[in-house]
């Protein structure tokens, strides 16, 4: 079930998203939270306002994005007059983590998106503090104006997981069927394989070649399960901020996958 938790600039719903594919998989996915599809503003005068706003909800999880659904979702979107308009941002703002998860996660171990179930400890949009800046900066000051539509956009929580988050992410795991949980990067395991006995953090695994991307038994509800503690798709394909040394790591592990 889809739900909707918020608004996003220019008034398009912030949407809680699930795995579409619910059968039987081989290996389940956490992330973080989920991302959105991001848009250039160009103001009335054409000059550039914002150059990677969110204005809607991913259609999927870990969507690969493209420039051409990208635009078609972007064109659902209508602006009060005076406002501008909005074009995609820039290929590498929309969907590069469901790319980084493609090629640099589950290519490697040998599956395709259809042996995976993902999964985010926050399933819907949360609004970074470089977007925030810019909207207040731009959008806030044209709201009365120009009549755009409110936002109810929230900031990344302190506390990412509550009890009941916790209890909802245990039901798909175990509905998955899957046998590995693979987690990406220190939140999933802080918040989540922490509470069934795993470290939780990336680090507590070791640093090296031969540490990195191996297997952990763990078991969730009564099932035994494999942990495979692996870095966020931020660092596998140094997206932005990111160290190289995990980078340089996790490349090893795509080149050597020592699980299949």
């Amino acid at each position: 079930m889809v739900l909707n938790v918020g608004t996003f600039p220019f008034g398009k719903p912030i949407l809680s998203l699930v795995q579409k594919d619910q059968t039987p998989k081989r290996v389940f996915i956490l992330g973080v939270y989920a991302s959105a599809v991001h848009a250039r503003w160009i103001g009335q005068d054409g000059r550039q306002k914002i150059g990677a706003l969110a204005v809607a909800s991913e259609p999927e999880i870990f969507w690969r994005g493209s420039t051409a659904s990208a635009q078609e979702i972007i064109s659902t979107i209508q602006l009060p007059l005076g406002a501008g308009r909005l074009l995609p941002a820039s290929k590498h703002l929309n969907g590069p983590s469901g790319k980084a998860l493609d090629d640099c996660f589950i290519a490697p171990l040998g599956m395709s998106r259809n042996d995976v179930w993902l999964c985010d400890l926050i399933p819907y949009s949360c609004m970074n503090e470089n977007q925030e800046v810019a909207l207040k900066r731009e959008y806030d000051p044209l709201i009365d104006s120009l009549k755009l539509p409110e936002y109810t956009w929230s900031r990344l929580p302190d506390t990412l997981v509550s009890c009941g988050r916790r209890l909802e992410i245990e039901q798909e795991l175990i509905r998955s069927n899957a046998d590995i949980v693979i987690t990406l990067g220190d939140q999933p395991l802080k918040w989540f394989t922490q509470h069934y006995g795993t470290a939780s953090k990336l680090s507590a695994y070791g640093n090296t070649e031969k540490q990195y991307g191996r297997l952990y038994p763990f078991s969730v509800a009564g099932k035994q399960l494999q942990l495979l503690p692996l870095v966020h798709p931020r660092q596998a394909a140094k997206l932005g901020a990111h160290s190289t040394g995990w980078a340089d790591l996790h490349a090893v592990w795509v080149k050597h996958c020592p699980v299949k």
